[in-house]
């Protein structure tokens, strides 16, 4: 059980499998209000920078699931080298359906809305982990200029165009099935340059210390063809952003 290869080559040296930066994911942090004890489930929590960074600034108390092994014991180092392995936990496991037998503060999905079938869906798998009055924290794309046609979307790594919202749509979306928009932080286009070009980098250094390996093929093919394919429809078609929930 664990996410494509590619990935775990790809994102290995990032702390945050997101178009977010530290600064982003701090301010999002103080945003929250949240105060000490505060208790917080993070499905698909990646390599744990969210929990274990706010464990450390504000004592909350987290649990992470995530599909990938290595992002998992990455997470597990990160609580160790912060100091807050006491206050955080991380589960090699899928998130898809988890449901949390204690009831949190804070119900996190930052990224992974794949895991109840979209935005919407994975709202609702929050939701069956949270008390009453609690937040729910959604990671999602958007488009920040809707494509002219579906060639565009797919080289943004969308089906089509209809995978995404605009920004607009997808706040409206929200309160169709009940929920306040209380905080939101959005990615800007250095914060994408920072989540993909790392990867080619560690994509590169990668190569050069494996050229044997069965799936160097793989790696060198996305890393030709990544940066260029990145600057032509990503960087200028997608908007990404943490969103805030409240049950109306």
């Amino acid at each position: 059980m664990d996410i494509p290869r590619i990935f775990n080559i790809a994102e290995s040296a990032h702390l945050i499998h997101n178009p977010f930066t530290s600064e982003k994911l701090a301010t999002l942090g103080a945003a929250l209000r949240m105060e000490k004890g505060t208790r917080i489930l993070d499905l698909a929590s990646g390599s744990g920078e969210m929990l274990c960074t706010w464990a450390r600034d504000y004592g909350i108390i987290g649990t992470g699931i995530d599909l990938s092994q290595l992002y998992t014991k990455q997470a597990k180092l990160r609580a160790e080298k912060l100091g807050v392995a006491d206050k955080v936990r991380f589960i090699h496991g899928d998130a898809t359906g988890y449901v949390s037998k204690e009831k949190v503060d804070v119900a996190a999905c930052v990224g992974a809305t794949w895991i109840a079938g979209g935005a919407m869906g994975t709202v609702r798998l929050l939701a069956q982990s949270l008390r009453p009055g609690g937040i729910i924290l959604i990671g999602e794309p958007y488009w920040r200029q809707l494509p002219q046609t579906e060639d565009i979307a797919r080289g943004c790594l969308a089906n089509s165009i209809s995978d995404f919202l605009i920004l607009p749509k997808l706040i409206a979306s929200f309160g169709h099935i009940g929920y306040d928009v209380v905080e939101m932080v959005l990615a800007d286009q250095d914060s994408w340059d920072r989540y993909e070009a790392a990867s080619w980098f560690t994509m590169r250094r990668w190569l050069e210390a494996n050229p044997g390996d069965e799936f160097a093929k793989e790696v060198r093919e996305k890393l030709t063809s990544a940066p260029e394919s990145y600057v032509t429809y990503t960087r200028e078609y997608v908007g990404w952003g943490v969103f805030a929930l409240m049950a109306r």
